[in-house]
């Protein structure tokens, strides 16, 4: 068998080929670190490295809206708790208010500090972030509480909410809209409202309301709206009427109350509703009963600032009007505190995903690693064994090319 110069030639020169790239993928292993480079280096290992870089980076993103949210939710939470500091600070100038020695100058000077507090809770209404995003804009852009002409403050936010992706499928609020918890807020009681009519000219004072019997004011809801007159005859009996849907005008109820009672056991109730009352109605005096009612914060601030500076209205009529508001602030109050409690539950279930997520970084840094990163002892033997076969190769074929056919012959 004859074997062609240009034949050892090609198989001399292909064999240190080999060793050649066999030593640059060892020193490429030990100078990266890394076993793979390249998908051709383990096409297996390749795929695995892909396949969890991939779920590391959707982690990344999910940890980065998780501390957003966060973020958001912690000045929203603080921002809240400072809405509820105004909310009770108004509650005890109301409370105040009912005290019936009270002057013309003491009225003005609460009329004043609650003023204050109105401000003070429309410009917390319009709190931003850190972005320059309003906490409670819902998801519009701009200032969500404006104030108006007539000295009203209206709602220029959407209903919705800015949500953050903080994990497969799952989504969190960022925020909670104004009108969700300043605007759509229950009055009265948070059931039906019961209000003296401003044209009494009695000593009737409306106390506390409520709904004693849930079944039975929710049939007589669905029956006739919830919306009745109460008229007293100033004898000692009051007769209730319907005065919404077809049910108009009709008589639900009748009964009889003490005139002058000052303890406070004194009630009217009817259709699961119970209605608190005090002093001496007269002949025609009524109360307004109003089903489903809903006012906002700001209108029941301002309802109690204007009646505070009304010098007109007697201490029965300043007292009336008060309560009601002091009911619709209570609701108001309430929301407040929904809210702050919905912020806290988020903000925990954010804290959970952000450890859950931090465990299973290590995981897929771990698994990463073991298909990725080089056994540098390993790296290193492989590159002392390929470098020498290299060498041997390289001074074999020196030789070799060395020899002739004179060789052969001495």
């Amino acid at each position: 068998m004859r074997i062609s110069t240009s034949w050892m030639y090609q198989q001399s020169v292909s064999q240190m080929q080999a060793e050649q790239s066999a030593v640059n993928a060892a020193r490429n292993s030990v100078s990266t670190g890394k076993a793979v480079s390249v998908a051709s280096d383990n096409p297996v290992a390749a795929t695995q490295i892909v396949s969890i870089s991939h779920l590391m980076a959707s982690q990344d993103n999910y940890v980065s809206g998780i501390n957003s949210a966060t973020t958001s939710l912690s000045l929203e939470q603080s921002t809240l708790s400072s809405i509820s500091n105004l909310l009770n600070q108004a509650n005890s100038i109301a409370i105040q208010s009912g005290n019936g020695a009270l002057s013309s100058s003491d009225r003005s000077a609460m009329a004043t500090q609650l003023s204050q507090v109105l401000t003070q809770l429309q410009q917390s209404a319009n709190t931003t972030d850190t972005a320059g995003n309003y906490l409670f804009a819902g998801t519009a852009a701009g200032q969500p509480f404006v104030s108006n002409d007539d000295g009203s403050i209206s709602y220029q936010g959407t209903d919705n909410t800015q949500m953050a992706a903080v994990g497969s499928g799952l989504q969190v609020a960022t925020g909670d809209a104004g009108s969700k918890v300043f605007m759509n807020i229950p009055a009265g009681n948070g059931s039906f409202v019961a209000s003296s009519d401003s044209a009494n000219t009695g000593t009737l004072i409306v106390g506390s309301t409520s709904v004693t019997d849930t079944s039975a004011y929710n049939a007589a809801v669905s029956s006739d709206g919830g919306n009745y007159k109460i008229s007293f005859d100033g004898e000692g009996t009051w007769t209730a009427t319907s005065t919404s849907g077809s049910d108009a005008g009709k008589t639900v109820a009748t009964g009889s109350y003490t005139a002058g009672d000052t303890s406070g056991n004194e009630s009217i109730s009817f259709n699961g509703m119970q209605i608190g009352i005090t002093g001496t109605p007269t002949a025609g005096d009524s109360v307004e009963v109003t089903s489903g009612a809903k006012q906002d914060v700001f209108t029941t601030l301002q309802n109690m600032v204007t009646a505070l500076n009304d010098s007109s209205l007697s201490s029965t009529q300043l007292t009336n009007t008060m309560n009601r508001q002091l009911e619709s602030l209570q609701q108001a109050t309430s929301q407040v505190t929904t809210t702050e409690t919905s912020v806290g539950s988020r903000l925990s279930m954010l804290q959970t995903q952000s450890s859950n997520y931090s465990d299973l970084s290590v995981t897929y840094k771990t698994a990463l690693s073991g298909f990725q990163d080089a056994d540098m002892y390993q790296a290193l033997s492989s590159l002392s064994l390929h470098t020498t076969a290299l060498q041997a190769s390289e001074q074999a074929f020196a030789k070799v090319s060395q020899l002739s056919l004179f060789d052969y012959i001495k």
